[in-house]
């Protein structure tokens, strides 16, 4: 189950992240609702899969999940570049947090 909240928690920054986007093109109360409530459960949920998931892991997972559906996020909703490089390194943070899950 702190897995499942982990990985919940990585999709809510996104969240969160995709609110800083909205605010930052079209600042309304709608867009700052989205910032919030995406961070607010972001980090509830970090919070509840680190209590059986090590702070480092727990950390790793959220950031890469975050950071990777972020820049995907951009790429599809914010029209961000679409390099076939920056695909690619996107991939290798992908493939580390499942490595990470792989060696606990």
């Amino acid at each position: 189950m702190s897995w499942a909240a982990l990985i919940l928690a990585g999709c809510f920054e996104m969240v969160g992240v995709i609110g800083i986007g909205m605010v930052n093109r079209k600042p309304s109360v709608r867009s700052f609702l989205v910032l919030a409530v995406g961070f607010l459960l972001s980090f509830v949920l970090l919070a509840r899969a680190m209590n059986d998931i090590p702070m480092g892991t727990a950390y790793a997972v959220w950031t890469g999940i975050g950071t990777a559906g972020s820049a995907l996020a951009g790429m599809i909703w914010f029209g961000e570049p679409r390099d076939r490089r920056r695909i690619f390194f996107i991939f290798l943070i992908v493939a580390s947090v499942i490595g990470l899950k792989l060696a606990e």
